[in-house]
């Protein structure tokens, strides 16, 4: 079985890639253009293997194109870009509505669900697939600088829960790095309820004081999208999410910039 896994593989990368999806890439995923050449490579292969190794639906009546998997695929595959193993393995299907989508029967955290309100943009169900709004994905994607981006909060979503737990913490190295996150995110947890509560403007969204789950998600949109803001407000926050996620995304945005 592995074996054949492996040579499916290299099939599939050993194809060119597609002029197509490159030009999605460009027009749909601004990260993108962040990345340096060897990123770059990287992402196009784990976004090819990404494609074809998930279930994809569409819903609503959405018919499913090649750009709309591109688009997702490689945010997916950006979010796990240096991690060692695939942190996305367990995600075996995706479904996809043309817009926001009302979920019917609300469930808890504990349920194992993810919500945005009545109007879901995305939802992550543990052992189950991830659901998703095509006009919010797209919005997201082509936007690196907003803090928001659906399919990296879903995801984030997708690596809490590997441990089989939804709290705020995917598997991480060792004791001492279980330590140092637990501090740093409980602080900055409840930082952001307090500021919340009091009505005080923060980098990190609102929705993100919801519940540590939350927090996570909403953290990780901010590192990948606000990188040196969240660097400069929340230091601590910034070092341990470049320690897990293994990429320095502010200096990425700095290094383009200085371009």
């Amino acid at each position: 079985m592995f074996g054949f896994k492996r040579r499916r593989r290299r099939r599939i990368l050993a194809e060119p890639f597609p002029a197509e999806w490159l030009l999605h890439l460009r027009r749909n995923v601004h990260h993108y253009a962040l990345l340096d050449r060897a990123e770059r490579a990287k992402l196009r292969d784990d976004l090819r293997l990404f494609m074809a190794e998930k279930r994809w639906e569409g819903c609503g009546g959405l018919v499913l194109t090649n750009e709309m998997k591109v688009t997702i695929a490689a945010l997916a595959s950006l979010l796990v870009l240096e991690l060692p193993v695939d942190r996305c393995r367990r995600v075996k299907d995706i479904l996809l509505y043309p817009a926001a989508y009302t979920i019917p029967h609300p469930q808890s955290v504990g349920g194992g669900i993810m919500r945005e309100g009545l109007g879901a943009s995305g939802t992550a169900w543990y052992r189950g697939p991830v659901i998703l709004s095509w006009t919010d994905v797209l919005r997201g994607a082509r936007d690196a600088t907003d803090g928001r981006n659906v399919v990296l909060h879903e995801f984030a979503h997708r690596l809490d829960m590997l441990d089989g737990l939804v709290n705020g913490t995917p598997p991480l190295h060792d004791r001492r790095q279980y330590r140092r996150w637990h501090r740093v995110m409980t602080d900055a947890f409840e930082e952001l309820q307090r500021d919340t509560r009091e009505g005080r403007a923060t980098l990190l969204r609102a929705y993100g004081a919801t519940n540590p789950g939350e927090f996570f998600a909403v953290a990780t949109e901010c590192f990948f999208e606000q990188s040196r803001a969240m660097r400069e407000e929340h230091p601590d926050l910034y070092d341990v999410l470049r320690e897990y996620y293994k990429q320095d995304t502010a200096e990425r945005f700095a290094r383009v910039r200085a371009h």
